[in-house]
């Protein structure tokens, strides 16, 4: 008896991480579906978090895509639309605009992997020539065409998060004057505690016009951006940056009645299913949960969008598989120094409730007799009822062995004992006999 395949159509919305992610994997398992991807700008499989080093002038532009759209197309067999922006969506069909007008395509599957986008602050000015946001690889290319065009000496970043730190030091590197004018009383303070930025501030200080707990006024200028003013004072600009934060992309999912969770996002199951039947969403559109506390989390970053992408397309195409959630692991730098966390902060883990105890330790990243060696410090958070280990922040420099160890001992529930007892490697010309990680384990106790 011959079996029959009943091919269907998947169609996703946006050709980054998430949606090429989840075009890919329906195809490798599924081969003779129809699988079309919508992606709104020319750029597909786009690496955003790229900018700063295109902006920086060390990586060229055409690197922020991963694959070129024929890898796509021919290797993959995926019906990839560029410059097609979906403008409609119900149930069973998508309405696009392309260059040759507006056309309807049907779905039997449908994907939400359409992102996020800058918010923008409602002040005057923000439209002058020489305001950007870093959001993606067009932006990039915006960026560097107006250096090229313009002179470009004083920069003001407005924002204290990620993107404003890298955009700093990508212009820092240029030999610009640069200002960052942050809202808050500390930068990255939604994502790190004071210990730890107090340091990789006091290195922002030393090159970078650090102005904390100022609000933008306005951004003031004639043909083209030249100072911004704020309740504080005003900054020349030759060129601003916006990094003011991102919000989900979830007008067209309310189109078709998709559950927005509590963070704002798209609400998904562990399939990255939502609410609607056939409708799935992944990547920084989708909200998730986190792994410690269970609640439900919006984590736009790209490692858990790509798996998102992965999981949608598995379930799709019949291969059920879970998505176990997040830990809000992330890694940056300044210059030469580097800041990263996994799991709950000091101010996280009060917040939910657990009671804690915690360890700020400094140590090296060698033994004291082989040269190299440079200074680190770690930062963890216990559940004084369980032992187990809640969260890891790290400054300075050899981070990430740290934070990835670090983040699969959250994953597997380790307690203090657990870390301490991980048999870690260790040679001179690598790490301290005592490696930071472990030592920290040991202040903690178990």
């Amino acid at each position: 008896m011959r079996v029959v395949k009943v091919k269907k159509t998947v169609v996703i919305i946006g050709g980054g991480a998430a949606g090429m992610s989840a075009a890919s994997r329906v195809k490798r398992l599924k081969p003779e579906w129809d699988v079309k991807v919508f992606e709104a700008t020319e750029w597909v499989s786009h690496a955003p978090c790229g900018i700063p080093y295109v902006v920086e002038g060390i990586s060229p532009t055409e690197k922020l895509m991963h694959y070129p759209p024929e890898v796509f197309i021919k290797k993959r067999g995926i019906d990839l639309h560029l410059n097609a922006e979906v403008i409609e969506v119900d149930t069973g069909y998508v309405r696009v605009r392309e260059k040759d007008g507006e056309k309807s395509y049907e779905w039997d599957y449908l994907v939400f992997a359409n992102g996020a986008s800058p918010q923008v602050p409602a002040i005057e000015g923000v439209d002058l020539k020489g305001v950007f946001t870093a959001d993606l690889p067009p932006d990039a290319v915006a960026i560097r065409e107006y250096m090229e065009k313009n002179r470009v000496e004083d920069v003001v970043i407005v924002g204290g998060g990620y993107i404003g730190l890298e955009m700093a030091e990508a212009f820092v590197a240029q030999g610009k004057r640069v200002t960052m004018i942050v809202r808050g009383e500390r930068i990255l303070r939604r994502s790190f505690d004071k210990e730890v930025t107090d340091i990789i501030e006091e290195k922002l200080k030393q090159h970078v016009n650090l102005r904390l707990q100022e609000i933008v006024l306005r951004i003031e200028g004639k043909d083209r951006v030249e100072k911004v003013v704020t309740d504080a004072g005003e900054y020349r600009a030759d060129l601003v940056i916006l990094a003011t934060g991102i919000k989900p992309n979830i007008e067209l999912a309310r189109q078709l009645g998709v559950r927005i969770g509590e963070t704002g996002a798209i609400w998904t199951n562990e399939k990255m299913q939502t609410s609607v039947e056939n409708v799935y969403a992944a990547g920084d559109v989708a909200e998730t949960k986190h792994v410690i506390t269970g609640r439900r989390v919006w984590v736009p970053l790209a490692p858990p969008g790509n798996k998102m992408g992965y999981v949608a397309g598995s379930n799709i195409a019949g291969k059920e598989i879970h998505f176990p959630g997040v830990l809000g692991t992330t890694v940056t730098k300044f210059l030469d120094v580097e800041i990263g966390k996994t799991g709950l902060t000091e101010t996280e883990a009060l917040k939910e409730g657990y009671d804690i105890r915690t360890a700020f330790i400094k140590a090296s990243t060698r033994p004291h007799y082989y040269p190299g060696g440079k200074e680190i410090w770690l930062k963890g958070v216990v559940d004084n009822e369980t032992n187990r280990l809640l969260g890891v922040q790290a400054v300075g420099a050899e981070i990430l062995p740290r934070i990835d160890a670090a983040a699969a001992m959250l994953m597997a529930n380790f307690t203090t004992k657990d870390a301490f007892f991980t048999d870690l490697a260790y040679a001179p010309p690598f790490a301290p006999v005592w490696d930071p990680l472990v030592v920290l384990a040991r202040v903690l106790k178990f």
